[in-house]
């Protein structure tokens, strides 16, 4: 469990977000990967920021509500996200979590987006960990 990284346990399928996309496209990609945020990256996929759902409803709101059109990601997008190496420990990272802390962050490689790292899969990784301790740890009470 303590040399599980980051990059294991990723998601590198899900298309970030680039900047001047309206904000409805970024509702739609948001539930459509089950996530609550994702990362906002340039044209070279560098992370400029984050949006997450908790955004997006607010700008909606305002923006239905005065009848402002569509806004944008680069409106409401959190401009200075954390984000975390692929080589990072599972562990740390876990370690590190607390409330107020970021639900999803960016996996960042030599400056670019390499993909995402959830909590949920931090969980899941540590329920099976625990799992698998707990057969060994009855396996060695059998013997």
């Amino acid at each position: 469990m303590h040399t599980l990284k980051i990059s294991e346990v990723m998601w590198n399928h899900i298309e970030p977000i680039r900047c001047g996309t309206p904000l409805t496209k970024v509702v739609h990609a948001l539930l459509s990967n089950h996530v609550s945020g994702l990362p906002v990256v340039d044209d070279q996929r560098r992370v400029l920021g984050f949006v997450s759902e908790q955004d997006c409803i607010h700008a909606l709101l305002v923006s239905n509500y005065h009848g402002e059109g569509d806004p944008n990601v680069d409106d409401v997008m959190f401009h200075k996200p954390v984000t975390v190496s692929p080589d990072m420990s599972l562990v740390d990272l876990a370690q590190n979590l607390g409330a107020g802390k970021p639900k999803v962050y960016p996996v960042v490689d030599h400056g670019k987006l390499v993909g995402i790292v959830t909590r949920a899969a931090i969980l899941s990784q540590l329920a099976k960990a625990g799992q698998t301790m707990e057969r060994s740890r009855f396996a060695d009470a059998e013997d």
